[in-house]
């Protein structure tokens, strides 16, 4: 190439040649065109060389991971519950085959093992949900601030879980004697299956009449939730009169609803008073 520049075969002067370039920009010719004709045809029949192969790995299966065991089937539970619980004649019988049933798990993270507070011989028995945080560390129902406003609340009308005399005492059962991971519901199974242990419970100590405190003592009792509704309405649970209450743990979050509590403990008074059972 000797550097000199044509233009269809015409010699172009350096100033031409940078003239004709601009104008061939203004019309849009932005791609150089070569003098010599190219077969595109001929150069896409050349082999493309070929490109390495690189080694393909076999795709690794991960070994899945061996199924959980499946929980117990919560009939047999319950029918190993029931046949427990009637083996038991006395109550320190069954708060030793009751601790000792493995059929719940909330046993494996709990604590300690709340079986029960107050006088046995009472005439009033208080049936509570589960045990919170503070009861799990205490072995005991109803020890944590709603356990403080449930004291004041029934000595206001002149029981309380350590007297002597069974007229003036109290006797603390929940339905759950394992706290709940997180003080979370129980659920029904678990409610299901903690049922044949209450139910004893109760037959042995033999109350005048019962306190659900609570929906969850309702719905093992009743079947039934919605304490707000089930709340004042005297019935009968266990074979025994009961009276739905709200929770002492409500009224702490609701001040206002202390009145219809008063109420409620007014109306066991009366009823303690009359001498039904």
């Amino acid at each position: 190439m000797d550097g000199t520049l044509t233009y269809q075969g015409i010699e172009l002067d350096a100033v031409t040649a940078l003239a004709l370039l601009e104008w061939q920009a203004e019309m849009g010719a932005d791609e150089p065109i070569s003098d010599d004709t190219v077969d595109r045809f001929e150069l896409a029949a050349r082999p493309k060389p070929a490109m390495p192969q690189m080694p393909v790995s076999q795709p690794q299966t991960k070994t899945p991971p061996a199924p959980a065991d499946a929980p117990d089937d919560p009939s047999a539970l319950v029918a190993e519950a029931e046949a427990l619980a009637a083996s038991a004649d006395s109550l320190a019988a069954l708060a030793a085959v009751q601790e000792g049933f493995d059929g719940l798990e909330l046993k494996k993270g709990a604590r300690n093992f709340c079986f029960s507070d107050g006088n046995p011989k009472a005439r009033v028995l208080i049936l509570g949900e589960a045990p919170g945080d503070q009861e799990d560390r205490e072995g005991r129902p109803f020890v944590g601030r709603a356990g403080q406003l449930l004291n004041r609340m029934f000595e206001a009308i002149g029981l309380a879980r350590d007297a002597v005399d069974a007229e003036k005492a109290l006797y603390i059962v929940n339905v759950l004697t394992w706290r709940p991971p997180g003080n979370r519901d129980p659920s029904p199974e678990e409610i299901a299956v903690s049922l044949p242990f209450v139910r004893r419970h109760i037959e042995l100590a033999s109350p005048d009449l019962i306190v659900l405190m609570g929906n969850i003592p309702c719905q093992a009792a009743l079947g039934r939730r919605g304490i707000l509704r089930l709340r004042g309405q005297w019935t009968e649970a266990f074979g025994r009169p009961a009276l739905p209450m709200t929770h002492p743990a409500y009224l702490l979050r609701n001040p206002a609803a202390k009145r219809e509590a008063w109420a409620d403990l007014l109306s066991i008074a009366a009823r303690l008073d009359s001498g039904a059972g």
